[in-house]
């Protein structure tokens, strides 16, 4: 069955892990192409995906005539146009509850461990694998403390990160539990996180998203 939805994607990129549980979530079918990040110095960097995706980066999504980049934008879009089941709360509070503990995620703990970074420390300062792993749990497990706080001290708190319905901070959590478990975060001072990422991944949504259930894969 063919879709006018395209998800460029990485196996293991958490951005593109968050669009596919939108997706998911959402109910939609799409149709996968692989953008190897690393296999010939990056497949992110050809013109073909450059004319895409200046930033070079996944994931990209294409609606008919329309790109998208950047996973939180491309998530919310998914919500105005296909806005049942929402990912967002009602109201304004609550939206901004949502988004915040998104961008803990998003735009804190995320950018500053993402591929690209971690080959510019090593490139640019000598990084070892060793010392790159102690960069990513230290960023990892200074937002963790923070969202914990955050999410074991509010009523808002419930199943979910934002009451009993999954949504976009869940979508944003997942992945980067994911990425702190490849790292080898110690994970145990955040039961309130481990326990919204075991609820999660209850969901076909959320397990079918996951990095090794994906078509580019290593089998």
């Amino acid at each position: 069955m063919s879709s006018s939805l395209v998800l460029y994607s990485y196996w293991r990129s958490s951005a593109a892990f968050r669009v596919r549980i939108a997706l998911n979530l959402k109910g939609l079918h799409y149709e996968t192409r692989a953008v190897h990040l690393v296999r010939d110095g990056g497949e992110q960097h050809s013109p073909e995906y450059v004319a895409l995706n200046p930033q070079q980066l996944v994931p990209v999504l294409v609606d008919g005539d329309k790109v998208m980049t950047q996973s939180m934008a491309i998530a919310e879009y998914l919500d105005e146009t296909h806005p049942h089941p929402p990912l967002l709360p009602a109201d304004a509070a609550g939206k901004a509850r949502v988004r915040a503990m998104a961008q803990i995620v998003g735009c804190d703990i995320h950018p500053i461990g993402n591929l690209r970074v971690l080959q510019q420390i090593g490139s640019q300062f000598g990084a070892d694998d060793e010392q790159k792993s102690i960069w990513m749990r230290h960023w990892i497990a200074a937002g963790f403390q923070a969202l914990e706080t955050v999410l074991a001290n509010s009523k808002e708190t419930g199943r979910y990160c934002h009451g009993d319905t999954p949504g976009l901070a869940d979508l944003c959590l997942v992945p980067q539990v994911y990425n702190a478990r490849r790292w080898k975060t110690p994970l145990e001072d955040y039961p309130t996180i481990l326990r919204i990422d075991a609820a999660c991944m209850e969901l076909d949504a959320f397990k079918t998203a996951m990095p090794e259930q994906q078509p580019d894969a290593p089998k």
